[in-house]
């Protein structure tokens, strides 16, 4: 378990700052009317902003490639 985390600690990172970054947009700036389908749900902001959290910090990975050179 401790490996697997160790492996994949910054796509952890990722999901968790997304998901405060959707619930925070959902706060301060959402849909007040209710006709977002994205922004006027807290549930699917949080889980959109954890997506691209993961999609974002995912760039960032290195390859086994370049850790082998």
């Amino acid at each position: 378990m401790k490996e697997f985390f160790k492996k994949h600690w910054l796509k952890f990172a990722g999901v968790l700052a997304g998901a405060i970054g959707g619930y925070l947009y959902y706060r301060f700036i959402g849909c007040g009317t209710d006709s977002c389908p994205i922004t006027s749900n807290p549930w699917r902001v949080t889980a959109y902003g954890s997506i691209m959290g993961l999609l974002l910090f995912d760039i960032f990975k290195k390859d086994q490639k370049d850790i082998e050179k």
